[in-house]
């Protein structure tokens, strides 16, 4: 009797125990729909095919997913990306190591076609993906009688980490070799005082490639990099590959509590990514105690300058090599655009949320300082580079109308907000500043 009072109690624990689970699982289920549909404003189970891994709703900023997180050499460029496909559907990392969808040198295959160059650091290789795929620029210059019929081709220069005089150079490199450029537009700033902040730092000549990631390089070729950054490095990769199958996994959810569950894993293990990331790029980048060896040759400094030298220097390096392209591209009458890109360190009206201060600033970050005072240095020569005839567009108040977050991470970066509003900013003013060109040659 006993017995069968026991089974009877355990027979009506379990049913309590799955029926509790059961509405555990549909309170669940109809949260993650809930979640789902405040994320990607649709109903997760009539929702769209996601095209890539992008469109997920996991923030892949700077996940390099199928590239190695050590850069190559180039023996004219200082460094390029490793070529090889990309997540993004329709782009590479190209045999010149930028990210595209086209081999360079890029001939036209239709006499309308009309190549637009765009020159700079990460910043800059970000607008070309995201004016590839949205062609701001190009509806905007289609405003212009003279453009309304062309096609307009984006062809990125831009690599993350390059600062002049590696655009200037990157140019001439690629006219030599016969490449048409009709449209010219060169995004740059950052890195210019930020990168070369940290040359000076190392007592590396300001003009030359970024130590930041010339060093892990030099450590490569000399057999010299630590085993801490050896086992991030591996540590790293294994983090990719569980992201990578994640993302599989989040394609496959046919249930919202799936997709909401894998989504807080992928972006917690992107989230790893970056923290190692940085780890990573700490240890590499400490000098070698003895680099005598070394098989890569540095211009050095004796000396670290001092602040207000170095920065007047640096932003002297910026507008010389500037009008130079500017004077290389006059020759053959293509127009020359440079702008001057906007930084979270550098202070203008924009307001920034609680929640976007955790995103974009970081107290402990090289490149606060180097933009506090490196970004006036500029400014100080748009004077310098206006009666030269250079077409300069001064960003850096681009976001101060907007309480939407718009920065990525506590570098430079912007999200999906912010690379519209700063490309629409950049198309716009392009097109007014033709338009006065043009007012201007009829009045004469």
């Amino acid at each position: 009797m006993k017995d069968f009072k026991l089974s009877n109690k355990t027979q009506e624990i379990l049913k309590i125990t799955l029926i509790n689970l059961a509405l555990l699982l549909v309170f669940l289920e109809f949260g993650s729909l809930g979640w789902y549909f405040v994320k990607h404003k649709q109903f997760f189970y009539t929702r769209s095919k996601a095209q890539d891994k992008s469109a997920l709703g996991i923030n892949l900023e700077g996940v390099r997913l199928n590239q190695s997180i050590v850069n190559r050499l180039h023996p004219f460029f200082g460094f390029i990306e490793k070529p090889g496909p990309d997540f993004r559907p329709g782009f590479k990392v190209n045999n010149y190591g930028f990210m595209s969808p086209y081999d360079y040198p890029f001939k036209k295959t239709k006499p309308h076609q009309f190549i637009i160059g765009v020159f700079g650091g990460s910043v800059a290789s970000n607008y070309g993906v995201f004016e590839v795929q949205n062609k701001i620029l190009s509806r905007y210059l289609k405003q212009l009688p003279g453009l309304k019929d062309k096609e307009f081709i984006i062809l990125s220069f831009a690599t993350g980490g390059y600062k002049q005089p590696q655009q200037l150079l990157i140019l001439n490199y690629f006219l030599a070799l016969g490449q048409e450029l009709d449209f010219v537009v060169n995004i740059d700033g950052f890195n210019e005082v930020a990168l070369s902040n940290l040359n000076n730092k190392n007592k590396i000549d300001l003009a030359m490639p970024s130590i930041q990631h010339l060093m892990p390089l030099t450590s490569l070729a000399n057999n010299s990099l630590s085993l801490k950054a050896m086992e991030l490095t591996i540590k790293i990769q294994k983090t990719k590959n569980r992201i990578n199958d994640g993302l599989e996994s989040l394609e496959s959810c046919s249930l919202a509590a799936c997709d909401a569950l894998t989504s807080i894993y992928v972006q917690n293990l992107v989230n790893n990514y970056r923290k190692d990331v940085i780890r990573f790029e700490r240890e590499r980048s400490k000098k070698e105690q003895d680099d005598e060896g070394s098989v890569i040759y540095y211009n050095k400094n004796n000396y670290i300058l001092d602040d207000a030298a170095a920065f007047e220097e640096m932003a002297w390096n910026w507008a010389k090599s500037s009008i130079f392209m500017h004077k290389v591209l006059s020759a053959s009458n293509v127009p020359y655009f440079h702008v001057l890109q906007p930084n979270q360190y550098y202070q203008t009206k924009k307001v920034f949320s609680n929640a976007e201060k955790r995103i974009a600033f970081n107290q402990e970050t090289p490149y606060a300082k180097a933009v506090e005072i490196g970004y006036p240095a500029l400014l100080s020569k748009f004077s310098n580079l206006q009666k030269n005839q250079i077409n300069i567009l001064n960003g850096v108040k681009v976001f101060d109308k907007t309480k939407d977050v718009v920065y990525v991470d506590s570098c430079c970066h912007y999200n999906q907000t912010g690379q519209e509003i700063f490309s629409n900013y950049v198309g716009s003013s392009i097109v007014k500043s033709m338009r006065k060109d043009e007012a201007r040659s009829n009045k004469k």
